[in-house]
């Protein structure tokens, strides 16, 4: 019996839809000052959007969980990126002109959790888990000019000769899967698409989401992958969307799916929530 490996436990891991339609202005009293700012230097109505739900919903839910206001939960931006080359002893460059930016990491009460948001087209996805770094994407499916480009620029060689063997119709439903998979990936791990997507080589569109080898090194130890559907068939508009999760773990993952209403009913829920 004392030889006997046990399971790990699974590692309950937040995933919280909400539509773009839900923004409202008075739910800028949630950001912070910089927050706003940003916000508004986004030129489009639809990007202010998906910024303010985004960081609303993250603040809203860690300040829950931390049990404290939501204007004390502060975010630390760190990218990873930047931070292996300062190892190496190289400059950071153009990087260091951006100002702060990388992924946000909570600080402050919520010290400890781990959130993740993403969105495209009429959907903010948020992934919230404690302790373990998680990456989310959404990505809505649509006819690119330049599928082949973007192919040869996402998909490792043996990737692209898979992608190559199916059908054109079937290649972008597919090509937005890998990218969905290999983006959710980048960003557990904090380097963003900056990490390059061809190193990270995941398996085919229609199989079982794992990832399958990250070329040059670098990669997590562990990590759990997820396919996510996005809302409900009849809440999507006739859109095709594709989605992933990834958490940088060995512990099965526990989805706790939260549907757009209940996302709505969070917003509401609080002062500055409309």
């Amino acid at each position: 019996m004392g030889d006997m490996k046990l399971d790990p436990a699974p590692l309950p891991t937040e995933v919280w839809w909400v539509r773009t339609s839900a923004a409202d202005d008075r739910l800028l009293r949630l950001l912070d000052e910089e927050e706003r700012s940003r916000n508004a230097r986004f030129r489009l109505q639809a990007d202010r959007d998906r910024h303010l739900l985004g960081r609303a919903v993250s603040r809203l839910l860690l300040a829950e969980r931390a049990d404290c206001p939501p204007e004390k939960v502060t975010f630390a931006l760190r990218c990873r990126s930047c931070e292996e080359k300062e190892r190496a002893g190289a400059s950071r460059g153009e990087d260091s002109a951006q100002g702060p930016h990388g992924k946000p990491h909570p600080s402050g009460p919520a010290e400890g959790w781990e959130v993740s948001v993403s969105h495209s087209g009429e959907w903010v996805v948020l992934a919230l888990a404690r302790g373990v770094p998680v990456g989310v994407d959404v990505e809505r499916v649509s006819p690119a000019r330049d599928l082949e480009g973007l192919a040869g620029y996402t998909l490792g060689e043996s990737e692209q000769r898979t992608w190559e063997r199916l059908s054109p119709a079937d290649r972008i439903g597919a090509f937005f899967r890998y990218w969905a998979r290999k983006e959710a990936l980048l960003k557990a791990t904090g380097l963003g698409l900056s990490g390059g997507m061809r190193r990270v080589l995941v398996s085919p569109a229609d199989a079982a989401p794992e990832l399958l080898a990250w070329e040059g090194g670098g990669g997590p130890e562990a990590v759990a992958l997820a396919d996510l559907e996005v809302g409900a068939a009849s809440d999507r508009g006739g859109e095709e969307y594709r989605a992933a999760l990834a958490a940088l773990t060995d512990r099965p993952l526990e989805l706790e799916l939260r549907p757009h209403e209940e996302t709505v009913r969070l917003l509401r829920s609080r002062p500055g929530g409309g």
